[in-house]
């Protein structure tokens, strides 16, 4: 199966963490990495998507961080 998700986080070294860390479970890049401003908490927010081959067929009870 394929799964897919979207990583997000406040504008810090935190979201590069996520982000290295799905990298480094098998997961791998998919499209560019998005930013926008957060007018309630006054940040910018960045956004990534990540997608992964895995085994087993996807329901929506699938742990997709689990992965």
């Amino acid at each position: 199966m394929k799964l897919y998700r979207f990583l997000s986080e406040d504008d810090t070294s935190a979201f590069c963490h996520k982000v290295t860390d799905a990298l480094n479970k098998g997961w791998e890049l998919h499209g560019s990495p998005t930013q926008t401003f957060d007018p309630v908490k006054g940040i910018m927010r960045c956004g990534q998507a990540v997608v992964k081959e895995a085994d087993g067929t996807y329901t929506p009870e699938t742990k997709l961080g689990e992965h």
